[in-house]
């Protein structure tokens, strides 16, 4: 049990640091925003580009990892979409819900645990699940949030090209085209570039784990907490429970096997709490307090489920 402290401790730890120091105003909300651009638009991606050019094309294009991370996502959106509507709960709820049960925080929760259990492999991890979340699982989550709306939609296509070109902008994606560039181009960088991408690759991990535990702090928590738990149990158990039946169904289609540590490093990938712009995607459907209520839950929860998970997966 100390092992799987001397992991999960430091990770919450940071989170809470975070938190009480903007709490008792050390810091503002407008820093964590701050803070939060520089992880986002600089270190993420320096991290992306540095862990993927420097690696083989098989190294980074894990077929089976990718499928069962994919084929368990998209089957929490489905059941948990479904379970929401079998209540009567309306469509942009519904889709909230979902999206809260399947797109986790890879880059600011998910990739310091990794760092820690698997630290030459944590950036490929990174990459892995930041193609399958980018371009899949939150583009099936905002399609759903549009069509919720009572107004007339946008074709689907012209909904979807505008998502992609969107994602395409993104700093992190960015950076992992730019690092699959310089991995297929076989060229080396100098190693002056390499320490400057390594120095800011080193920043992210803390620093993001604190901008999480700030940002938390002044969530509206006015909104539907049985809902929220729902959203909770749906990300923290439903998930990686889906991802994990995954792994062994795959296999039997003829899908490449996840082993070993990329094994473990898939169902607790799936088992980190939701990304952290989920209330601000929410705001925009009036249903920012329910994300806040979910996104607070399971990031404490979190503590727990992560703790009692790795002591299973290890």
């Amino acid at each position: 049990m100390l092992d799987i402290l001397t992991i999960t401790f430091p990770i919450f730890a940071a989170i809470a640091l975070g938190y009480g120091t903007t709490r008792a105003g050390v810091f503002a909300a407008s820093d964590m925003r701050v803070l939060g651009k520089y992880v986002l638009n600089i270190a993420l991606p320096a991290l992306l580009f540095s862990a993927v050019g420097k690696r083989d094309l098989s190294e980074v294009l894990n077929i089976g990892y990718m499928s069962a991370f994919l084929a368990g996502g998209l089957a929490t959106i489905a059941i948990s979409y479904l379970v929401f509507a079998a209540q009567g709960i309306g469509p942009a709820r519904r889709a909230i819900g979902a999206m809260g049960s399947s797109c986790p925080n890879s880059g600011y929760v998910g990739f310091p645990v990794m760092l820690l259990l698997f630290q030459d492999k944590a950036g490929v991890i990174l990459a892995l699940n930041f193609v399958i979340e980018n371009f899949f699982l939150i583009p099936v989550c905002l399609v759903l949030l549009e069509l919720s709306r009572k107004e007339d939609h946008h074709s689907i296509g012209k909904m979807l090209r505008g998502l992609f070109l969107s994602v395409l902008k993104r700093p992190m994606v960015i950076g992992l085209i730019a690092g699959f560039a310089l991995m297929l181009s076989g060229l080396e960088l100098p190693d002056a570039a390499n320490r400057l991408l390594d120095m800011l690759a080193a920043s992210s991990s803390a620093l993001a784990l604190f901008v999480i535990g700030g940002s938390l702090v002044g969530l509206p928590m006015k909104g539907n907490t049985g809902l929220a738990t729902q959203i909770t149990l749906g990300k923290l158990v439903l998930h990686p429970a889906l991802v994990f039946g995954a792994a062994i169904l795959l296999p039997m289609l003829g899908l490449p096997a996840v082993t070993g540590d990329m094994h473990t490093a898939l169902i607790l990938s799936a088992a980190m709490p939701m990304f952290g712009i989920y209330t601000v995607l929410a705001q925009e459907y009036g249903h920012e307090g329910l994300a806040s209520i979910a996104l607070l839950s399971a990031t404490t929860a979190a503590f727990f489920t992560l703790s009692a998970l790795l002591g299973w997966l290890t």
